[in-house]
């Protein structure tokens, strides 16, 4: 499955700080290797970092899975999700987690999203900058 960049706008997150980030082509599968350390991981990744399906998660996660997929398979526009550095020096996936971990799913390779122009070269191994 192949997305344009015309299928994504803006987050609504960044109200207000839009100057403080910019647009990148995320790279799925370094990211989610970076992602697989963070807290918030074990709910979307088993443990050896492949995307749990719908059946093995949560009631809660499940419902934001699906939700994201039925944007996705409908063409909906999408908000970038937003990307930053957590404390641990690995890749969070702010905003927009469900989509991009939707996408990652379907076996997108690369995603349209926001990261913070200050953490720029923390992201060089893990973005395009279109």
């Amino acid at each position: 499955m192949e997305l344009g960049p015309s299928r994504f706008e803006e987050n609504a997150a960044l109200k207000g700080r839009e100057t403080s980030f910019i647009m990148a082509e995320a790279l799925v599968a370094p990211v989610l290797a970076s992602w697989r350390e963070s807290l918030f991981a074990h709910e979307w990744l088993h443990q050896d970092g492949t995307i749990r399906k719908p059946a093995d998660m949560t009631d809660t996660v499940r419902v934001r899975r699906l939700t994201a997929e039925e944007r996705i398979d409908k063409g909906q526009v999408l908000e970038r999700p937003v990307l930053g550095i957590g404390i641990m020096d690995n890749i969070e996936i702010g905003s927009g987690r469900d989509l991009f971990l939707a996408l990652a799913a379907k076996g997108i390779d690369k995603i349209p999203v926001h990261i913070p122009k200050s953490q720029l070269e923390d992201f060089r191994l893990f973005v395009r900058i279109p």
